[in-house]
């Protein structure tokens, strides 16, 4: 709700919309199996770590190389003996949050960039939007691992990172809508009412924009962990003992064959947190559809 509409109608109006997005989004089947997901991965890495009997770098070679479901190493071990099944929540703990903060940063700088762009037009509009396309020109995963080669790689790095070469997707987004919103009739109020372009811009145009926003910024989430996990794969993102999803799967490359779970079980966390975020993505576009039937 915006300063210029906050009328009995407008408010009714606001409440009646969001009703009907929450509905129309409990009404997408896979965007429900999504957020069951997510939220089961979450609760497992926040909670799942203290309620495990080994710790993720209690060694134990006795045990190296345990099979899944072998005593008490429900996820078998690796070959220092390790609880699998604690390094992956706790590699989880560390995977969804870069991807998490790697989303935030990166739409805030993508917002901030396409309303100033979208609103102000002209040639400010015009260098901004060549900018973004001149990342956009560079392929993002070159440019992350050069710059994590270059960097001393942590999860803060890893995530800024990440979050810097991927903004120019929202940028896009948010500056095509903001550019349909500035002509629409509040827009035209504020000027005469001589608001000024700042609070225009991000007091009135940018949470008329919240929708698109929104399903960037979850589509954002699956891209920053695969992203992470990739580099982390090739040697050049978090290093351990830190655990993440990545550098568990570059660890089990050459034990393919002898203890496959190894790399199966951080295979399939990532795939699962990828696809509910995908999923949430495409409910809440299919929700936040204005011209979309049945709502």
């Amino acid at each position: 709700m915006t300063a210029l509409s906050a009328t009995p109608h407008s408010r009714r109006r606001e409440r009646w919309w969001r009703s009907r997005t929450a509905r129309r989004f409990m009404q997408h089947k896979l965007a429900l199996v999504g957020a069951v997901i997510i939220v089961a991965l979450a609760l497992a890495c926040i909670f799942g770590p203290w309620l495990l009997p080994h710790d993720s770098l209690q060694i134990d070679i006795r045990a190296r190389f345990s099979p899944p479901f072998s005593g008490d190493h429900y996820l078998g071990t690796d070959p220092l003996g390790r609880d699998l099944a604690a390094r992956l929540l706790e590699a989880g703990r560390i995977s969804l949050l870069v991807g998490l903060f790697a989303m935030l940063l990166s739409t805030f700088v993508g917002a901030l960039v396409g309303v100033v762009a979208g609103y102000r037009g002209g040639w400010i509009g015009s260098v901004l939007m060549r900018l973004v396309d001149a990342f956009l020109a560079f392929p993002s995963i070159f440019l992350v691992l050069a710059l994590a080669a270059v960097l001393k790689p942590s999860p803060a790095v890893i995530t800024v990172i990440i979050a810097l070469t991927s903004w120019m997707e929202v940028s896009r987004i948010v500056e095509a809508e903001v550019r349909s919103l500035r002509e629409r009739e509040f827009v035209l109020a504020g000027k005469m009412l001589g608001l000024s372009g700042s609070h225009m811009m991000f007091r009135e145009v940018l949470p008329n924009a919240m929708g698109p926003i929104i399903v960037a910024a979850t589509l954002t989430v699956a891209r920053a962990i695969l992203t992470e996990a990739y580099v982390s794969f090739l040697g050049y993102g978090i290093q351990p003992p830190l655990p993440s999803w990545g550098n568990m799967l570059n660890g089990a490359q050459q034990y393919l064959e002898t203890a496959p779970w190894l790399a199966i079980v951080p295979g399939i966390a990532i795939t699962l947190a990828v696809t509910g975020f995908n999923f949430i993505g495409d409910g809440l576009r299919d929700a936040l559809d204005v011209r979309s039937e049945g709502g």
